[in-house]
């Protein structure tokens, strides 16, 4: 679950939460939180970078929304951009799965 017990939401640094963390193509994060005051959209390097939704960005607003990690970057932000700024976005490099045993 993204962000841990606290979800995603604006008073944790979810830059911070991902690091030490591996994560792998094929994962799935869950991203829990108030969909009243948030959102998540699944963007592109300049999405992220700008905090702003990029054109095809995939918008979710459900408040419990499961994402499938693809292999590399991964980019994640809350669509209001003061949100964003303020540390709501996150870059994720998921890796190849570590091969079955």
């Amino acid at each position: 679950m993204v962000g841990d017990e606290g979800g995603w939401d604006s008073g944790l640094d979810m830059e911070g939460w991902t690091k030490g963390k591996n994560f792998h193509a094929g994962d799935f994060l869950v991203f829990t939180y108030d969909n009243q005051q948030f959102d998540v959209a699944v963007v592109n390097q300049t999405g992220h970078d700008s905090c702003t939704p990029n054109e095809g960005a995939k918008v979710l607003n459900s408040g419990n929304d499961k994402i499938q990690l693809a292999l590399g970057a991964n980019y994640f932000i809350d669509t209001v951009a003061d949100v964003c700024a303020a540390g709501m976005k996150m870059a994720i490099n998921a890796t190849a799965p570590p091969p079955s045993v």
